[in-house]
């Protein structure tokens, strides 16, 4: 199953469509979708190295409007949706002293849980709950986001051809590292943040 799947990925890099689906999951991911760019981004980049920064490109760009929109859930929603999300990372009762942290800290936390697995929606919307300035928040989100991109399209573009032959080798264990990743990415959010 997993070998049809990352075909697939592969394959659809040469479709026109491909661009635009990596699109929207990068921007729903960064406001509520549980599944990150990289599940295309990679794959896709492997298949066609030379559109390695094409497709960084595109994933900044909408990973930074989708978190404009993960902003405004923070922001404008916090009593129906916000409130719900910040009590299912269990941080209910925490909500004042998290406002002084983040007040103090909003930048050094945007730019470095921009650039880890942890889910940024966990960060779109705990900035615009916070209050944290909408353009600044803009600003470090295209350096964190287009940093982590970025980083991915050079390594992808530079080793891309050898890359490709290890992952394909032994697939099952480069996705198992990935979904690890992912769910200690998951916890870190829940215990550290």
């Amino acid at each position: 199953m997993l070998r049809r799947i990352y075909d697939w990925f592969i394959a659809a890099a040469y479709k026109p469509f491909a661009a635009w689906i990596m699109g929207t999951v990068s921007f729903v991911e960064s406001s509520f979708f549980p599944i990150p760019p990289d599940v295309m981004l990679i794959p896709m980049s492997l298949a066609r190295p030379e559109k390695a920064y094409s497709y960084a490109f595109l994933c900044t760009w909408t990973s930074v409007a989708g978190g404009v929109l993960g902003y405004a859930i923070g922001a404008v929603l916090y009593d129906s949706v916000g409130q719900w999300v910040i009590s299912l990372y269990g941080y209910g009762d925490k909500v004042d002293a998290f406002r002084q942290a983040y007040s103090q800290y909003g930048a050094w936390i945007i730019l470095l849980k921009g650039l880890t697995p942890i889910p940024y929606k966990i960060v779109t919307i705990t900035s615009g709950f916070a209050g944290y300035d909408l353009l600044m928040f803009i600003l470090l989100s295209f350096i964190a986001r287009g940093g982590r991109f970025y980083l991915l399209a050079f390594l992808l573009s530079r080793y891309g051809l050898r890359a490709r032959a290890i992952i394909e080798e032994r697939l099952g264990f480069w996705v198992t590292i990935g979904v690890v990743l992912m769910v200690v990415g998951i916890i870190a959010a829940v215990y550290l943040f």
